[in-house]
């Protein structure tokens, strides 16, 4: 069974992701102060900026994790409130890896959103699921326990997860920290694969030694967007010093 691209029937003349004047305060501490962008459908962006700079904040708002304490988020011109559309890969150790899960059983969360609640999977999810596996390299891993999985084998199974929710925009929070090269490698042979079938993609990063180069646009972000756009006019000297609060390594440039 191929996978289809989307079920969903966002408009493909408006952003898939839409932040406007977008503000975030935890008490006294501003996390985003007036952030504003659009993201195109299918494309790929990668937000950067030192840690804390608020770029996990932005994906939980446009996850509708949490709400924005003013502006807004619009997910393909409608709010931000917990699309279906939408699959958030949190950062890995964020992760309880002693749960008693298997790969198959993580990757069939993402089938929740059409079975319902309390109904078994049909035989249509659990192909759905089998297919999700293959695509990522992990059919063979389908009952192995979630802590015994490498580290480049738990992002994939949180792509594969998405891709069984059918998810037309995936956010993506430090996905290639602690990877290894081959790892990396194979992470990036799934980005293609969802470029191919046209979703959109957020990679949230400090690191700007090589994702950069796979990407359409870079947001960055230090509380505020320093820049946005495509990343040889973004990631400029005087934009890396405002992000990251002083002279960035040339090993960091886009050339």
């Amino acid at each position: 069974m191929n996978l289809p691209t989307r079920d969903s029937a966002h408009p493909r003349n408006k952003p898939a992701v839409e932040a406007v004047a977008l503000c975030v305060r935890y008490q006294e501490r501003v996390v985003l102060n007036d952030v504003s962008f659009a993201v195109q459908p299918g494309e790929r962006v990668a937000v950067i900026g030192p840690n804390g700079a608020g770029k996990s904040t932005l994906f939980k708002v446009i996850a509708g994790v949490i709400r924005p304490t003013s502006g807004s988020v619009l997910i393909g011109g409608d709010p931000a409130e917990k699309h279906i559309c939408v699959a958030y890969l949190t950062q890995r150790n964020e992760v309880d890896w002693r749960f008693p899960l298997t790969v198959r059983d993580v990757v069939m969360m993402g089938r929740a959103g059409q079975i319902g609640l309390l109904r078994r999977a049909r035989p249509v999810d659990r192909e759905r699921v089998d297919d999700c596996l293959r695509e990522t390299s992990l059919l063979e891993l389908a009952r192995r326990p979630i802590g015994e999985l490498s580290g480049g084998q738990q992002q994939r199974m949180f792509i594969a997860r998405a891709l069984a929710q059918q998810a037309e925009i995936m956010l993506m929070d430090e996905p290639f920290t602690g990877l290894d090269v081959p790892s990396q490698e194979e992470l990036l042979r799934v980005l293609d694969l969802l470029r191919g079938r046209g979703v959109t993609v957020l990679v949230a990063t400090h690191d700007l030694s090589g994702v950069t180069r796979i990407m359409d646009k870079v947001l960055l972000l230090h509380h505020r967007a320093t820049g946005f756009g495509p990343p040889g006019d973004v990631l400029t000297p005087a934009n890396l010093a405002a992000a990251f609060g002083g002279p960035v390594p040339a090993a960091g440039m886009v050339s």
